[in-house]
């Protein structure tokens, strides 16, 4: 149950209406850094980092792992989208046995408000739920980010539990084919 999806990776680029999910490449090196150095994405995230650090640290291809999707735009970065199993330790699952897949994205600033995550998620969704039949996903934010709220909302998460982490209160939804096709 540790791996996310069949088959090898990355799995081939897929197309959306406006949209390319593909691996990520060196191109992206920039966008990565904008993405952890900028405040507004940081704001429901545990904050920015310093662009010093990330210079420094991210590698010539960052984000190169299983579960990530780069989201480009007109063959520009915008964003990703990312599945990972949700950590044991941490709050926020549908049973004792844990490890769920969990959605995760990051958009730039300049890309929000256009409905681009919620396209790049739902492609993501379906990608997993071809290459995972039946496995749900959970999506946990804070109850303050109103446009995760509404997204998750939109995406067909339904909630599972409310908790405090990360000294904020905390949503966790869950969303799998059965669910989101009914």
């Amino acid at each position: 149950m540790a791996e996310l999806g069949s088959g090898t990776w990355p799995p081939a680029t897929s197309r959306t209406e406006r949209l390319v999910l593909r691996a990520s490449e060196a191109r992206d090196r920039a966008a990565f850094i904008e993405l952890f150095a900028s405040p507004e994405v940081g704001t429901y995230v545990g904050g920015s980092r310093p662009r010093e650090e990330l210079e420094r640290a991210v590698p010539e291809v960052p984000g190169r792992r299983p579960g990530l999707f780069v989201v480009e735009l007109d063959g520009t970065m915008i964003g990703m989208v990312t599945l990972d199993r949700r950590d044991a330790e941490r709050p926020g699952h549908l049973g004792p046995d844990a490890q769920e897949a969990e959605l995760g994205y990051m958009f730039l600033p300049e890309a929000w408000g256009r409905g681009y995550a919620a396209e790049a998620c739902a492609a993501v969704l379906d990608w997993f739920a071809a290459t995972s039949p039946g496995e749900p996903v959970v999506l946990c934010t804070q109850t303050a980010n109103d446009r995760a709220m509404r997204l998750a909302a939109k995406l067909g998460f339904a909630e599972v539990e409310r908790f405090e982490e990360y000294g904020a209160d905390q949503w966790c939804g869950v969303w799998s084919p059965v669910i989101a096709s009914g």
